[in-house]
């Protein structure tokens, strides 16, 4: 890498600055989901992805896209849920190899315990600190770091 292309010191520290905050929110996260809900963040995730999906299911290739996880990885934290009675799998009419994972009563019931939790957490410990043009930019700016085409 030459001096050219090399990131300055500044743009590393504001990297790390981001990787940092976004660990502390990750931990804080998980704490309280445990503590107040007994409910890892993974978890949660599959839950409200499905509470917002019609029917409350998705296939589950769809919902390892959403909830950014491996196809594998999913399949075993599914299988996890299945056994807590909060997911349900079920057969593709369409298409014989294709599965959903559907939301089952308790497991809505879950999500709806954890969600306020969940908000809680997220806005005593970023948009608290954030006045309302801040949030504006900052969702700007991960629009720009979360879209997948090429760079402007």
């Amino acid at each position: 890498m030459t001096s050219e292309t090399a990131p300055a010191a500044a743009e590393l520290i504001v990297w790390r600055t981001l990787l940092r905050a976004q660990a502390r929110l990750s931990h804080r996260l998980q704490a309280e989901l445990l503590a107040r809900h007994d409910l890892a963040p993974g978890s949660y995730d599959v839950l409200m992805h499905l509470g917002e999906a019609p029917h409350g299911r998705l296939r589950m290739n769809d919902l390892a896209d959403r909830v950014l996880m491996s196809r594998s990885g999913l399949t075993r934290l599914v299988d996890r849920m299945q056994r807590d009675g909060l997911v349900t799998r079920q057969s593709c009419a369409s298409d014989a190899r294709g599965l959903f994972a559907a939301l089952t009563p308790e497991g809505r019931a879950r999500l709806a315990e954890a969600a306020p939790t969940y908000r809680e957490v997220v806005r005593d410990h970023v948009l608290s600190r954030l006045d309302e043009p801040d949030v504006r930019t900052l969702g700007r700016i991960l629009d720009k770091l979360a879209d997948e085409g090429d760079p402007a």
